[in-house]
């Protein structure tokens, strides 16, 4: 018998924030990253913080910083931070994705992550989730355990639609009953397919989208889940 399938985004729609972010400002403080990098991502944060500019723009300069100085630490030290980074934020989540996941899991839906953040920190998050199988970013690492500033399959990365399709015939999943829950217009193939779509704390371009399809949005604020 086929599994149902549950697909979850990570950052902004289970972790509130980015796990990217985080494990960047923690590998500053390790001393690992230069506390010089800020300035590449200071401006479009303040831009972001201020309503001026898009959180699409602030965490793209996040990107751009890391990659950038990734290559001068190992694998080892980054899985160290991680964890750490993990540890101490694994219970900064939303409640409803937080519930919604727990409900599903305990339905036995087969539970999958994908996140634009490292694999290594998004395994360490989700697992203690409890889900099943989880696609992050992967970067290169060479013979010496470093860090290459190559980051390998994203194409695949970036369509979450071709992840979710391959992980059907890889697990003997089905779409039947399938559920999937993102928060930026750059989930809409992967919501498109699913039985059940959720978009939740919806970017402008995912709650156009979703007025036009009738799926469902569900906005957290403060104490208070809103359902639109």
């Amino acid at each position: 018998m086929q599994q149902k399938v549950a697909i979850f985004d990570i950052d902004g729609t289970i972790f509130r924030s980015s796990l990217l972010i985080e494990v960047t400002d923690a590998l500053i403080a390790e001393g690992l990253f230069p506390e010089s990098i800020k300035k590449v991502y200071a401006q479009s944060y303040k831009n972001w913080h201020n309503r001026k500019d898009s959180y699409e723009k602030y965490i793209g300069d996040v990107v751009r910083a890391f990659d950038k100085n990734l290559v001068k630490i190992s694998q080892k030290d980054f899985a160290r931070v991680a964890k750490k980074v993990v540890a101490l934020k694994k219970n900064k989540v939303y409640r409803y994705t937080r519930d919604l996941v727990k409900e599903l899991k305990g339905r036995g839906y087969f539970m999958l992550a994908i996140s634009h953040s490292p694999r290594e920190l998004v395994f360490q998050f989700a697992k203690n989730l409890g889900f099943d199988k989880v696609y992050g970013r992967v970067h290169e690492v060479n013979q010496q355990g470093k860090f290459t500033g190559k980051t390998l399959y994203l194409d695949q990365i970036n369509n979450k639609a071709v992840i979710l399709q391959r992980a059907i015939e890889a697990e003997n999943l089905t779409l039947k009953g399938s559920v999937a829950v993102g928060d930026s217009d750059g989930d809409i193939p992967m919501l498109s397919i699913v039985d059940r779509p959720i978009c939740f704390n919806p970017n402008s371009k995912l709650h156009e989208k979703a007025k036009k399809e009738g799926w469902k949005v569900v906005v957290e604020r403060k104490d208070v889940i809103y359902l639109l």
